[in-house]
């Protein structure tokens, strides 16, 4: 698996996300998914105009 460095704000920005003791990774990949969704939300607007 990659190694990644973040810098120390955010993984504050991380932590004050974290519920219950939740892995960085189920953090990280929950919000690649709303990433992914609001990207393919704003795509399939544009395509009703």
């Amino acid at each position: 698996m990659p190694q990644i460095h973040l810098d120390e704000e955010t993984v504050e920005r991380l932590d004050a996300l974290r519920i219950d003791d939740e892995e960085y990774d189920e953090i990280v990949n929950e919000l690649i998914s709303i990433y992914e969704a609001e990207e393919l939300t704003l795509f399939r607007g544009s395509d009703m105009e």
